[in-house]
C-alpha cells in the first residue's frame, strides 16, 4: 500500500469534468489546484469564488489553486490527475515530460481508450525516461455537464468504475491509492481492459451519425439519450458492441456487455435491462435524462469517440484479425459528413507506440511494460 494517503489533487482540465473533480473532491476536504489551458475559462471561476456545484455536491467550492500554468497546479500534488479530452493527453505529456521526476502517481480520468498507451508513448518521446505510475479509469469518475460558466451539475458518481495502469504491475499500488478518493473504482486485470470497456465508444458514434439531420435541424433541441437512441439506434449500438466484445474475446481480455456495463455503472434500471433493448436501457436512464444532444457533430462524442475510440478498437481489432464492418462503416461515414479522416487522424496503433506487435507482445507490455 502507499505509505501517504493523497491531500491534494493537481487537477490538469476545467472543463465539466475538471470544475466537477474541483468541487467534489474539495468538499470532501481534498486539496484541490486546478490547471486550464486558457486563463479564460478561470475568469468566471475566480469571479464566481470558485466552482458552483449542483447534484451530489451543493455549494460553491474554491480551488486551492486555479492557474494557467502546469508547474504551479503540479506543485505539492500527491497525485496529478488529467480530467481532459483523450486528444489533450498527447499535449498534456508532453509538457509534464519536463516537469516531474516519476515521484508522483499519474491518473487519466479518463483513459476511454488506449490513453494510457498514448500518453506514455507521447511522454517517453518528449524525453522522460524514469519510471512512473500511471492509471486509467475506463470513464469519467462523475455523470456531470457544466450549466454555467462557472456552475456544474453533479448528477452521480459513476459505479463500479474500472481502473488498471501501465503497466498491470503497478495495479495494486495504484488501486489503493485511487480507492480512497474515488471508492466507486474496481480492480481491472489491464489497460486492455479498461480501453475495450469504453462504452461512449460503443453508443455515442451511432447515436451522432444516425441523428445527424435532427441534431443539424434542431441544434440538438433534444434529448440525446432519451430521444435520441431510438431502437434502430440501439440495435446498431448492439451490433458494434458485439465487435467490441469479438476484440475482447480474440485478446483474452475480460469483457461485459454494454447493457450489463451500462447497468452497473448505474445508469438504467433492472427493469429496462431486462427487456434486453439498449434503446429502452437509455430511455430509462435517470442520470443521463435531462441531458440534451450536442448541437452539432463537431463535438466530443464524434471527434473523442470516434477519433479516439473507434478508430483504436478497429486497431486492437486488426492486432488481433478480427473484423470490425460496423465500426469501420461508422468511422468512414462519420468521415465523410465531417470531413475528417479518422482512420488516418484519430488514435491508431502507431500513436499508442503498439504497431507492429504480436497479440503475446502487447500482452507482455501491458503487464510488464517491456514487449
Amino acid at each position: 500500500m502507499p505509505s501517504t494517503p493523497i491531500e491534494t489533487v493537481a487537477v490538469l482540465g476545467a472543463g465539466h469534468g475538471g470544475c466537477a473533480a474541483t468541487a467534489d473532491l474539495t468538499a470532501r476536504g481534498y486539496r484541490v489546484r486546478l490547471h486550464a489551458r486558457r486563463e479564460a475559462t478561470l475568469v468566471p471561476l475566480r469571479e464566481a469564488g470558485g466552482v458552483t456545484a449542483r447534484g451530489v455536491q451543493e455549494g460553491t467550492f474554491q480551488a486551492e489553486t486555479m492557474t494557467t500554468d502546469v508547474a504551479e497546479a503540479i506543485r505539492s500534488a500527491d497525485l496529478i490527475m488529467l480530467v481532459v479530452p483523450s486528444h489533450a493527453h498527447e499535449p498534456y505529456a508532453e509538457i509534464l515530460a519536463g516537469l516531474i521526476d516519476g515521484s508522483v502517481p499519474i491518473l487519466l480520468n479518463p483513459g476511454h481508450t488506449g490513453g494510457a498507451f498514448n500518453f506514455m508513448r507521447a511522454l517517453r518521446q518528449a524525453g522522460f525516461k524514469r519510471d512512473v505510475k500511471v492509471a486509467e479509469t475506463v470513464s469519467l469518475t462523475y455523470i456531470t455537464r457544466m450549466e454555467g460558466p462557472a456552475t456544474v451539475g453533479i448528477y452521480s458518481y459513476t459505479k463500479n468504475q474500472r481502473l488498471a495502469a501501465l503497466p498491470a504491475t503497478h495495479n495494486d499500488e495504484m488501486f489503493e491509492l485511487v480507492h480512497p478518493v474515488y471508492p466507486e473504482t474496481v480492480r481491472a486485470s489491464n489497460v486492455l481492459e479498461t480501453g475495450l470497456a469504453n462504452l461512449n465508444a460503443v453508443f455515442h458514434p451511432p447515436g451522432m451519425i444516425m441523428n445527424a439531420g435532427w441534431i443539424e435541424r434542431t441544434d440538438g433541441g433534444f434529448m440525446f439519450y432519451k430521444d435520441g437512441i431510438t431502437d434502430s439506434v440501439g440495435r446498431t449500438t448492439k451490433v458494434v458492441d458485439d465487435e467490441r466484445i469479438a476484440i475482447a474475446k480474440a485478446l483474452d481480455i475480460p469483457w461485459i456487455s454494454f447493457l450489463d456495463s451500462f447497468l452497473r455503472a448505474g445508469l438504467t434500471t433492472e427493469a429496462a435491462h431486462a427487456t434486453g433493448s439498449i434503446a429502452r436501457a437509455c430511455e430509462a436512464s435517470e442520470p443521463n435524462k435531462t441531458l440534451k444532444s450536442p448541437p452539432s457533430l463537431d463535438h466530443r462524442y464524434i471527434h473523442e469517440d470516434v477519433g479516439y475510440g473507434l478508430v483504436p478498437f478497429t486497431g486492437f481489432g486488426d492486432l488481433a484479425g478480427t473484423p470490425a464492418p460496423t465500426m469501420r462503416a461508422i468511422i468512414e461515414l462519420t468521415s465523410a459528413a465531417t470531413g475528417i479522416d479518422y482512420a488516418r487522424d484519430g488514435l491508431t496503433l502507431e500513436k499508442m507506440g503498439i504497431a507492429g506487435m504480436t497479440i503475446e507482445q502487447l500482452r507482455r507490455y501491458v503487464e510488464t511494460g517491456s514487449s
